[in-house]
């Protein structure tokens, strides 16, 4: 069925309503997305995870970076904003203290969260801030020609390194559980009820949130290493997956076309930036102090 196709189109053609259009903006169809890639599935994901949390959506917004991933904003019927490279996760934490009310998700890819963003991440995480971030790993910049990023398994050439990457790369799921992060998962686009599931559980969280979303880049990583297409990929993930809800997130590292540990590693309860403030200024200044966001 063509990306084309309306949801009025679909419902006047087969009877039938794509329970995902309503919350995509329909005159952006077609995407931009090549044929294989898993984002468009992690965006199915999160739809139905947006579904089924029953959030006033007017009360949700959605916030992304530069690259592929990059793109999500524009296509969700949400508020949006499409930010600078890197910036995604400081535009958001002003979003949220501005209007605590909102929930916030900022939605981008590896290099733009772990790269030029990787410092924004780690504070975030810190600092507790109230955010669910996603962060859909295919281990190369995408729509800038295939360069090495700090999520390149070692041993796989990409334009940057045609000789194989020797760069040891994050293990995000435990950069971000060792910064403080209260929830952190990780799931790949072959594990679709567990992503959503993971998604919407991270919605109803507050704290800061960590999604990992293994997806395939067909057009550029798999391509120039010999994988083959995207069904070869989501066959790989379904083979070489092995669920470990509460691994010890040190152990979750990967490597290329190696074993892949997924599941739900964190899920944890502490103070969120604007509880601590509302706590120590309470105590310091006393009747002085009104409390913010409460």
């Amino acid at each position: 069925m063509s990306s084309e196709w309306t949801n009025a189109e679909l419902i006047q053609q087969y009877g039938i309503e794509n329970p995902v259009m309503p919350y995509l903006r329909q005159d952006r169809l077609p995407h931009i997305w090549c044929p294989g890639c898993g984002i468009g599935t992690t965006v199915n994901c999160f739809t139905r995870a947006l579904s089924e949390s029953k959030l006033n959506l007017d009360e949700v917004v959605i916030v992304s970076g530069i690259g592929c991933t990059g793109r999500v904003a524009g296509y969700m019927n949400l508020d949006s904003f499409h930010t600078t490279h890197g910036r995604a996760i400081p535009f958001a934490t002003g979003l949220k203290l501005a209007n605590p009310k909102l929930k916030v998700v900022v939605y981008s890819g590896d290099g733009d969260l772990s790269a030029i963003g990787g410092n924004h991440l780690v504070h975030a995480a810190r600092r507790n801030m109230d955010l669910m971030v996603v962060c859909v790993n295919n281990f190369t910049y995408g729509m800038t020609g295939g360069q090495v990023a700090p999520t390149t398994p070692l041993g796989p050439t990409q334009t940057t390194m045609p000789y194989g990457n020797f760069e040891t790369p994050f293990n995000l799921p435990f950069l971000a559980d060792a910064c403080g992060a209260v929830y952190v998962a990780r799931w790949t686009i072959y594990h679709v009820r567990q992503l959503a599931k993971a998604m919407k559980e991270g919605l109803e969280k507050k704290g800061f949130v960590f999604i990992e979303a293994m997806s395939p880049c067909p057009t550029l990583y798999s391509r120039r290493n010999r994988l083959g297409d995207g069904v070869d990929q989501v066959k790989y993930y379904k083979e070489r997956s092995i669920i470990r809800n509460g691994a010890d997130t040190k152990e979750v590292g990967l490597s290329f076309q190696g074993e892949i540990v997924v599941g739900k590693f964190v899920d944890r309860e502490r103070p969120t930036w604007l509880e601590s403030m509302n706590e120590h200024l309470g105590r310091v200044l006393g009747d002085k102090f009104t409390p913010y966001g409460v």
